[in-house]
């Protein structure tokens, strides 16, 4: 198949990290890669896979960030890949209808049953969320006894995991691109150098926009043309839209006289500017 094609090729040339979510189309991602990864064979210690929780059914309770829902959703996420764990799981949004200590509850658990290495939020950027998720992180340490003499840094992992139990997130899933600089270069290096957080960067094409392919409006069978991306279409066509398709007409001459094509240039440039540890 196509799909088996390019994850082939795409490990052969080094790519070593796949993201999926429970959401994607349903979870029929989830079953197809994982049909794949079990056909290839590779071994586990080789590659990297990642999976969101936050979507996962229409009843109310096969969404959000319950700790029934996360333990559950990710049951269901491993055995949909035919894994026994994923290396990193990231919550796919903020939830402000669970509490923030049972959501990192949650994720610790799953952690300590070896469901998974690590986990991270992802689009949690506004200042919302964050300033929740960290004054929670603030109040439950000022519960510890401070060492003297460590960083602060060390101190809020040493003590959270030590006299807490809790796990802390180690990564943010972030858009990143040439039209979207603003959360990754401005909101979050602060999180960087004081809490040690890293960044997953996704969309480096912007949803496709970057490619060029929308320049004279939604071909067909494109994703903006799909049921589901009105707000993708909207934006394309919207004033902001055209505005970026006049930006592309200049960069589309840069890509020109380095001899490769708009997406190409797009995916160096964010692999150019490397402006947060990944």
């Amino acid at each position: 198949s196509v799909a088996e094609d390019i994850l082939t090729l795409a490990y052969a040339c080094g790519i070593n990290f796949f993201d999926t979510a429970e959401v994607y189309a349903a979870g029929r991602a989830e079953l197809l890669l994982g049909r794949l990864l079990r056909k290839a064979g590779w071994r586990r210690s080789s590659y990297t896979v990642s999976t969101k929780i936050f979507w996962g059914g229409k009843a109310e309770t096969e969404r959000g960030l319950s700790r029934k829902h996360i333990v559950e959703g990710l049951q269901a996420c491993l055995q949909r890949l035919q894994l026994d764990y994923v290396d990193i799981v990231f919550a796919n949004r903020p939830d402000p209808l669970t509490p923030m200590e049972e959501i990192v509850r949650a994720f610790s658990f799953c952690i300590d049953r070896g469901w998974a290495f690590y986990w991270g939020t992802s689009r949690w950027v506004a200042l919302g969320p964050f300033f929740r998720f960290f004054t929670f992180i603030f109040l439950f340490d000022v519960l510890d006894i401070v060492e003297p003499g460590l960083p602060w840094r060390s101190w809020r992992r040493t003590r959270w995991r030590g006299s807490s139990n809790l796990i802390p997130p180690v990564a943010e899933q972030v858009e990143y691109h040439m039209f979207q600089r603003e959360k990754l270069e401005l909101q979050m290096p602060e999180l960087f150098a004081k809490l040690g957080l890293g960044a997953v960067v996704w969309s480096p094409l912007a949803c496709g926009i970057l490619s060029g392919k929308y320049d004279d409006g939604v071909p067909v069978y494109s994703r903006a043309s799909l049921k589901g991306y009105s707000w993708l279409r909207d934006k394309i066509l919207s004033e902001e839209g055209r505005q970026q398709q006049a930006k592309l007409k200049e960069l589309a001459e840069v890509a020109t006289h380095l001899d490769c094509t708009l997406a190409q240039l797009a995916i160096a440039w964010c692999v150019r500017k490397r402006p947060t540890p990944a």
